[in-house]
């Protein structure tokens, strides 16, 4: 039988740090991360999304999450990419980091966001998953600039962004639940990077180098 190229690659990648494992999503990881919608990410007073997809009705709730996820992985090329990872401790989806690249290969920046559940938030998985996908893109694709965002009052976000060494970078004005709110830009170079003291384990790029623009 004649071998092809594998037409999904990014199946194969993972990143291991010393607490996670973060694989692209699949479908039975994404419902599992549908659950962990369900249980809460943030207080529902308040939401830190600028599309406030939390307030969808329960019954709306996991479908719309998977028809996001499953049009993030339509859309993929090398051009315009979003790796959508999931975050898993000990076998258990807990949360989600978006690292995403447009015309990477001229560019050569990326975008990242993120969430975990509520009751894994608080222990610095945020930070060692931003950490992961930051190593990944500087170190093994190149990138020479990551950006972030979050609204002023998500200071846990922004304090993740303080820790990695995340410079401001200026704001936005955006309209979130109908109301207007600053969002903070943030940005971060190779060389600003304050580095985990941990070593990552990355398996399965070589042949998802294309698919990302590299």
């Amino acid at each position: 039988m004649t071998e092809h190229p594998d037409p999904w690659p990014l199946r194969h990648l993972v990143l291991r740090t010393p607490r996670l494992e973060l694989r692209p999503d699949d479908d039975a990881g994404v419902v599992e991360l549908v659950d962990l919608a369900h249980d809460g990410i943030h207080d529902p007073s308040w939401t830190p999304f600028l599309h406030p997809w939390t307030d969808a009705p329960a019954a709306e709730l996991g479908p719309n999450t998977l028809r996001y996820f499953w049009s993030q992985r339509a859309a993929l090329t090398p051009e315009r990419w979003s790796v959508n990872f999931l975050i898993r401790v000990d076998g258990r989806v807990v949360g989600t980091q978006e690292l995403a690249g447009r015309n990477f290969a001229t560019t050569g920046e990326v975008v990242s966001g993120s969430w975990l559940g509520r009751a894994h938030q608080g222990q610095g998985l945020g930070t060692e998953m931003r950490a992961a996908v930051l190593l990944l893109a500087f170190d093994h694709l190149g990138a020479r600039t990551a950006r972030s965002e979050a609204f002023v009052d998500n200071p846990a976000s922004l304090r993740v962004s303080r820790k990695l060494g995340y410079a401001a970078d200026g704001t936005n004005t955006q309209l979130r639940r109908g109301k207007a709110v600053v969002e903070q830009r943030v940005l971060l170079t190779p060389t600003s990077f304050v580095r985990p003291t941990w070593q990552m384990q990355v398996d399965g790029l070589d042949s998802c180098r294309h698919q990302l623009g590299v």
